[in-house]
């Protein structure tokens, strides 16, 4: 019985090392897996937006209006503004 419980003393002692370890190591490493993590979602970000650069039809001249047509005035956020409140 008593070794079973100087083996269960020392399987604690392992796990409380191995946890006291892993936050002293992440506490003194946190700015560089900080900055690590940075990069990394900038740089996926950067990829992602990389794409749309010249895909998007805004300002294209072939969605201007006819000649005889103007465009709809719009409120502050870019939608229509309504022509009748009813």
């Amino acid at each position: 019985m008593q070794k079973l419980i100087n083996v269960l003393a020392i399987a604690s002692s392992v796990v409380s090392l191995s946890v006291v370890g892993g936050g002293v190591y992440l506490y003194t490493q946190k700015d560089a897996i900080i900055e690590s993590v940075t990069e990394k979602a900038l740089g996926s970000l950067g990829s992602l937006g990389g794409g749309l650069g010249g895909d998007l039809p805004i300002g294209s001249p072939d969605l201007a209006p006819p000649a005889g047509q103007a465009a709809a005035p719009s409120a502050g956020l870019g939608l229509p503004t309504p022509s009748s409140a009813l």
